[in-house]
Formats: structure tokens, C-alpha cells, sequence
């Protein structure tokens, strides 16, 4: 057979991912914080994309038609109203009655506003204006670094303890602890460690107290000498701190020397502590996680689902400013501004298929867990991804980037839609399958409920489920009591035989 160059014609399909599709792919998995970013950058990329303000959806928090009540139509003439203020309402009254110490409940004479008075701070009668003042917000609160700074600068009159007060202020760690060695700081600053120490003991009282401490039992012995607790048991329970985390509760009582109603006022007062002082001073609230969807339950029993239109980017063509540009526009120009409506009409488009995958995934996945919403986790069903792909006739990786990062506002709470797919704990004797996470929320019941002279070992938990028809495993119990942060049954025994 010889062996020689020749040319082929085959053909073959086979699946290209556009840059179109890799786009609806990506907004498809992306959160609403994600979307909107990426909006926001085909907004400012796009001449031919612009926001729409216009469209307003509705929102969950307004009453319905049927809910509102007759009375709740405000009187638009603040004439009107302010002259049934102020004159009576009795027809059969005389016209020259004293209205002047008659008590209007809930009236101005109770601090309430009055029309004109709320006509002039440019209030609303159904508060859906904010008018606070600027004296009515609260001050935000310094820096830890700059808090520090002035009680230094009141705390030291002397240079050096100043200057050695303000490096110590710079070697704070994020929790509020000391992690450089004194001595090397006397060593760098050409001073004796006794002045370093000085300064340092003397800064552990600043606010908030325990900050510039080196160990957990410094932190702790210097909030609980702030508290003036600081006596010689609680000095041997904090040399001890070991021994409380194994909850060994019988060395704790001989070597401290106080009974088990004693040693429980200690530990509750250690719990109360800080153990990083810094951390939480510097902190920022985390912020609330906005859900992508909102449902209520209507009259009839049924579930109502919507997309959160807060979060819910709206965006449309310019079509018109395409078709005043584009006929004076050079070929060049003209390839650019096709390209370009092309990519917005695209984007709209993957907007919308989004917004309808998502509710209807979401939908039947509220079908699906039914009991939940009406009863509670212990009503948690089995589910994974395969049956809500069988339900939607989607496939298993398109409902996987759907319900990533994607959460909805329940009558139970906000939960992400991953949420509600566990896997599954077969039941005795062939019986019922039963949720991973109702099983788990059993065990941390059966738990919190135990008693202290009763403690529930991992074994009998097993034979309390099987009993209630789960057929599980006691390594299982011990992975989910450890995944719950739950201590073993010894820990536990040891604990509550001092409760604190």
C-alpha cells in the first residue's frame, strides 16, 4: 500500500460554544450581585443598551386590592383634613363649645404630628418617605487604631511612653493581641523591657479591655479585672483553661476550692468574655443576603412566586437611536453598531430565559417540598438534582447552575435553593426514605433534650432513630453529631454535671 498525501471531505457534527451561549451559560450561574455587575459593564460597554427606569414590577410588601381597607384612602385636600382636625365632629354640639382642654388621644397633645407639621418636614401620612433629621442618626463609630490613639494621648503625658504606646498601637493584630515579642520592642526601641511592660499593662485597661494582651489568659484576666472578678479562683480557672475545655469539671472544683454552683458563675462569667476584643470592635455587620425570589401563600392555599424585582436587572434596545445613526454611519460604523444591537438584543434575551428558568425550577422545587413550608424541617423530603431535571425536562447541569448562589425568601426564611436538595436515609423494613437534614435536625432535638443524668450515647441515638424508622448507621450519627459541633456523650456528661 502506498503511502502518499491526499485530501479528504468528511462530515461530522458536533456542538461550538458560541460566545453567545458561553454568555447565557454564565449569566445562568451567576448571583444577582454577579448579574448586575456584569450589566452595569454591558451598560457602559454597549451605546445601544440603557437601563429601563420606566417598568416598575410589582412588590410583595404592598397589600393586595382585596387586603386594603376602605379607610386607608387619605384625603388628597390637606385642607380637608387639617379642618377635621381641629373641628368636631358632633353634629348635635354647640358651635360656641370650649375645645380648648378637650384630649384628643393620640392627637399633637400626645407628641403625635400634626398635618401641617407633617406637611412642612415633607412627611407622608403611610411613611413611605424617610423623614428623619440628620440629628436623629447615630455617629459611626472611630477606628480601633484611632479609638486607641486617644486614650493614648490622655492616658501619657511623657514622649517616650507615647511613642512606645503608639508602636505597640501599630503591632496590634486584627484580634486585638500583641504577637510581637516586649523584648524585641525594647530591644528595636533602645529601652528596658520593665518601661515596655509598663506602657503595655496600663494599655490593657484602655476600652475595649484585653486588647495588647500576648495570651487568651492575659485577654481574659484583664476584662475580668476590669469587672473587678479577678479574685484567686478565678485566677486558678484561667491558669486551668485546658481542663474546662475537656470539660473536666471534678479537677476544676478541687483546684479552684469552690462548689459546682461557684464553678458555674465562673464559667458563665468566662463565657461572656471577649476573647478577641479587636475583632469584633472593627467589624462590620454582615450584610444581608437579598433574595432572588419572594413567595407568600395566597387565599386559596396555592404558593405565588416571583422573582425579587430589587434585584432583577431591567434593560432595553435603543432600537430608535440605531435607526437614526446607522444610515449615516460608514460601513465600518455601521459593522460596529450591528454588532452591537446583535449583542444587546442577545443579552436581553438571555435575561429573560434566565428569569424563566429560574422560576420554573424554583417552582417545582416548592412543589416537590411542600411539607416543609407548611410543617417544618422534620417534613424535609429526599431530593437531588435528577428528579427536579425529570420534572422541568432540563438537564441535571443547567439545574446545578440554577440553583448555585440563588435564594429564596420563605415563610421559614431565606434559604439558598441548594438548600432543599439532601440526599437520602432509607427507612426500616423497606419503608420511606427519609432527608439527610431531617435527620440531623433529629439528632441535635434528641440532644438538646436529653438529660443530664441520662445522656444519650451515640448507640442508643441509633436505636431511638430506628425505632422512629431510619435505618442508620452509629458512624453516621457520630458524622452528623460532629457536623453539628456537638460533643461526644462523655464531653457532654462532664459538662452537665456542672451546668453553667
Amino acid at each position: 500500500m502506498a503511502l502518499a498525501p491526499r485530501l479528504d471531505l468528511r462530515q461530522s457534527q458536533t456542538l461550538v460554544m458560541t460566545p453567545q451561549l458561553r454568555q447565557a451559560i454564565k449569566l445562568l450561574q451567576y448571583s444577582n450581585v454577579e448579574v448586575s455587575a456584569f450589566v452595569e459593564e454591558e451598560l457602559e460597554r454597549n451605546p445601544l443598551l440603557e437601563r429601563d427606569e420606566t417598568a416598575e414590577l410589582p412588590r410583595l410588601d404592598r397589600p393586595a386590592p382585596d387586603q386594603v381597607p376602605l379607610r386607608a384612602e387619605a384625603t388628597p385636600d390637606v385642607a380637608v383634613a387639617v379642618q377635621t382636625e381641629t373641628l368636631p365632629t358632633d353634629a348635635a354640639a354647640p358651635l360656641d363649645a370650649d375645645w380648648g382642654n378637650a384630649y384628643d388621644a393620640g392627637g399633637p397633645a400626645d407628641g403625635a404630628p400634626s398635618f401641617g407639621s407633617m406637611e412642612r418636614r415633607g412627611g407622608s401620612l403611610d411613611f413611605s418617605e424617610d423623614d428623619r433629621g440628620i440629628e436623629d442618626l447615630a455617629d459611626a463609630r472611630p477606628p480601633l487604631r484611632e479609638h486607641l490613639g486617644e486614650q493614648l494621648r490622655l492616658s501619657f503625658a511623657d514622649p517616650v511612653d507615647r511613642m512606645v504606646g503608639a508602636h505597640l498601637i501599630a503591632l496590634l493584630c486584627p484580634a486585638g493581641r500583641l504577637t510581637a515579642d516586649p523584648a524585641a520592642i525594647a530591644a528595636a526601641m533602645g529601652l528596658p523591657l520593665t518601661r515596655i511592660e509598663a506602657v503595655r499593662e496600663r494599655m490593657m485597661r484602655f476600652d475595649p479591655p484585653g486588647l495588647f494582651a500576648r495570651t487568651l489568659q492575659e485577654c481574659l484576666a484583664a476584662q475580668l479585672a476590669d469587672r473587678n472578678r479577678l479574685d484567686p479562683a478565678m485566677q486558678t480557672l484561667l491558669a486551668n483553661l485546658e481542663l474546662l475545655a475537656r470539660r473536666d469539671m471534678r479537677r476544676l472544683l478541687a483546684l479552684c476550692g469552690v462548689d459546682s454552683e461557684d464553678l458555674a458563675d465562673m464559667i458563665g462569667e468566662i463565657r461572656a468574655l471577649d476573647p478577641k476584643p479587636g475583632a469584633t470592635y472593627d467589624s462590620n455587620p454582615a450584610p444581608p443576603v437579598v433574595p432572588d425570589l419572594l413567595m407568600r401563600r395566597m387565599p386559596d392555599g396555592v404558593w405565588l412566586i416571583e422573582l425579587n424585582p430589587d434585584t432583577l436587572p431591567r434593560v432595553l434596545v435603543n432600537e430608535r437611536f440605531f435607526a437614526r445613526v446607522a444610515p449615516r454611519a460608514s460601513k465600518e460604523e455601521r459593522g460596529f453598531l450591528s454588532e452591537r444591537l446583535a449583542t444587546a438584543n442577545w443579552l436581553v434575551r438571555s435575561l429573560q430565559q434566565r428569569a424563566q428558568t429560574i422560576l420554573k425550577v424554583a417552582a417545582e422545587i416548592i412543589r416537590q417540598q411542600d411539607g416543609f413550608l407548611q410543617h417544618g424541617v422534620t417534613h424535609l423530603r429526599p431530593l437531588i438534582l435528577r428528579d427536579i431535571a425529570a420534572a422541568v425536562e432540563l438537564h441535571e447541569s443547567t439545574v446545578s447552575r440554577v440553583t448555585a448562589n440563588k435564594f429564596i425568601a420563605t415563610p421559614r426564611g431565606t434559604f439558598e435553593l441548594k438548600y432543599f436538595f439532601t440526599t437520602a436515609i432509607q427507612g426500616t423494613g423497606g419503608g420511606e426514605s427519609h432527608s439527610a437534614e431531617a435527620v440531623r435536625h433529629r439528632i441535635r432535638g434528641l440532644i438538646e433534650a436529653e438529660h443530664p443524668e441520662a445522656i444519650l450515647s451515640d448507640d442508643a441515638i441509633v436505636v431511638v432513630l430506628r425505632r422512629e424508622g431510619v435505618d442508620i448507621a452509629r458512624r453516621t450519627v457520630a458524622k452528623y453529631r460532629e457536623a453539628l459541633r456537638i460533643p461526644n456523650s462523655a464531653q457532654r456528661r462532664r459538662e452537665k454535671a456542672v451546668p453553667a
